[in-house]
């Protein structure tokens, strides 16, 4: 007698391990490791956004199987490959159109994308505005280091005014985009800054973002260690500031917005 093995089959035996139900698998940050070890610089700051989604997602009790990241090109964008969930990297800047497409396909998957300013401002610009516009139920995380790192550091759409980089040697003479009060008005829901160096608040911030209900951006400071000289751990230590401390009512959109536009020594 021949037997087949279906499609179901397959699907009923992979979400079941040692008899027990994969929803029932204790998850650990362990669970969320990757087969491949990051390849990025020594100090990167990318490093503390792969650790952070890995506790946040474990902290939310999230199985590695119902989530998926998505990213386009560059250094930030090779962490679909470092991190134990579903992934796809596509191409520069299409992230977003892949990731929407795959949450219209299945409502139930957990979808994160993934990125750095230069794929999701740039390039990915148009998408970033659209996606926000249709509050696609996705976290998009951008570990934004003010700096064309993949391609060894040229100005980015978040580079400051007058910075000096390899595409500006005498200085960069546009002002650079500032994708908070851009989230706001665009349409996203869930709008939030967090930096690499502050673990805690990171997850709690990425908690927040994985659970709530439309679009969410979370734009991570993340130093670039290599090619940004200019803002650094040491810059951005004296700089940053939770609004949480400031008593700020998170439900007051105009506050949001004045407080988005804050930068450097305010």
């Amino acid at each position: 007698m021949t037997t087949t093995t279906t499609a179901a089959d397959i699907v009923e035996k992979s979400i079941i391990s040692n008899g027990i139900p994969l929803s029932n698998v204790e998850v650990t940050r362990d669970s969320y490791k990757g087969k491949i070890d990051p390849d990025w610089c020594p100090g990167c700051g990318d490093f503390g956004v792969l650790t952070a989604m890995q506790k946040a997602l474990s902290e939310l009790g999230k199985q590695p199987h119902e989530c998926i990241t998505i990213s386009g090109i560059g250094c930030s964008s090779n962490l679909p490959g470092f991190i134990n969930t579903y992934g796809m990297h596509t191409l520069h800047g299409r992230a977003l159109a892949v990731a929407t497409g795959m949450k219209m396909a299945n409502h139930e998957l957990t979808v994160m994308v993934t990125g750095g300013d230069g794929d999701g401002f740039g390039i990915g610009g148009n998408h970033f505005l659209h996606t926000m516009r249709r509050n696609v139920d996705l976290t998009y995380i951008v570990m934004d280091n003010q700096i064309y790192g993949l391609t060894t550091g040229q100005t980015s759409p978040t580079s400051a005014l007058g910075m000096e980089t390899k595409s500006t040697p005498e200085g960069n003479l546009e002002n650079p985009i500032n994708p908070m009060p851009l989230a706001m008005v665009g349409g996203a829901t869930f709008v939030a800054r967090a930096y690499t160096g502050q673990q805690a608040h990171l997850v709690d911030i990425l908690k927040q973002a994985i659970t709530h209900k439309g679009f969410s951006l979370v734009d991570v400071f993340s130093p670039c260690v290599t090619y940004n000289k200019d803002n650094t751990y040491q810059w951005f230590k004296s700089r940053v500031k939770k609004l949480e401390d400031s008593g700020h009512d998170r439900t007051d959109f105009h506050s949001a917005l004045d407080k988005g536009y804050m930068w450097g020594e305010e």
